[in-house]
């Protein structure tokens, strides 16, 4: 059991590395692929490798798949397809930095929407913790400037991240009505619904000529990272990390992602690491930190 559990850490580890260069990797797309032409070639792509191995699966969960593909399909359109196409748009005009301390919030958006629609009840440290997060938000949103919070005057990038956190958010809670089905055939059924749902963005950034598509070594080195690391292999690792060690403890990894892209984005972008950054990721981490803490 031991080394089961040393393997899911290490695992758990570089799931948070892929996930922390995802925003890296959006930042080196600015020029070179779209974002959501990179949404979608990233979610067909990972889609056709996964069939190889999901195919026995997919045939033996056809049933499930059919009865539940309404669900099946909004998950995979939003959680991946809506998700990572806001969180590359974002990427044009804010830093991969803020982008990956925006992100660290999702635990705090995935409680405002349990608490919203299931009236999940919330303990005074929750409150503040989640507080905390919200204040961290906003400092890295504000560039440690309240008063363009207060204007409203705030980096359309960052707008557009936050927002994509609440959709994942939004799928993070929906997954409390997942199908009971092998999770390759999960899998694989969203990265389609992810591709599918990103064809009328692609459409649209054709019409207004701000598609484009891969046709440098950047580009596609982009491409292949993102659909190989990110989405196939640190899925499976997350999935592997909550067999092994429960979904509370391998959820404490997930603070790891911010950390990870703030030191990616300083040594492969060159990005400065301000004292807002500090700050607005002690307030971000620190709240969840407070927020899981059991009373009593």
């Amino acid at each position: 059991m031991g080394s089961a559990a040393t393997q899911a850490r290490v695992m758990l580890v570089l799931t948070t590395a892929f996930w922390g260069g995802n925003a890296v990797a959006g930042k080196f797309a600015v020029g070179e692929i779209s974002p959501f032409v990179l949404t979608f070639l990233r979610w067909a792509a990972a889609a056709l490798i996964v069939t190889t191995v999901a195919w026995p699966h997919l045939r033996r969960d056809w049933p499930t798949i059919k009865d539940r593909l309404p669900y099946l399909g909004g998950m995979g359109a939003m959680g991946f397809g809506v998700f990572a196409g806001l969180l590359y748009l974002g990427l044009v005009t804010t830093t991969a930095i803020n982008a990956t301390i925006i992100q660290a919030a999702m635990p705090m958006f995935i409680f405002a929407l349990n608490f919203a629609f299931f009236r999940t009840s919330a303990t005074p440290l929750q409150v503040l913790g989640y507080s905390l997060t919200l204040v961290g938000v906003a400092v890295a949103a504000g560039r440690g400037d309240f008063s363009g919070l207060i204007a409203l005057e705030l980096n359309q990038g960052d707008l557009f991240v936050i927002l994509a956190a609440i959709v994942y958010a939004g799928y993070s809670v929906a997954l409390r009505q997942k199908p009971k089905m092998h999770w390759l055939s999960f899998l694989t059924v969203l990265f389609v619904a992810g591709a599918l749902a990103s064809i009328p963005f692609v459409i649209a950034e054709t019409l207004t000529g701000n598609a484009i598509w891969p046709h440098s070594t950047t580009g596609w080195t982009v491409l292949a990272f993102v659909t190989l690391l990110p989405s196939i292999l640190a899925q499976a690792f997350f999935i592997r990390g909550n067999e092994v060690l429960g979904s509370n403890a391998a959820g404490l990894f997930l603070n790891l992602i911010p950390i990870m892209g703030a030191i990616f984005s300083v040594a492969l972008l060159g990005e400065r690491f301000y004292l807002f950054h500090a700050t607005s990721l002690a307030l971000v981490l620190g709240g969840i930190a407070l927020a899981q803490r059991r009373t009593g």
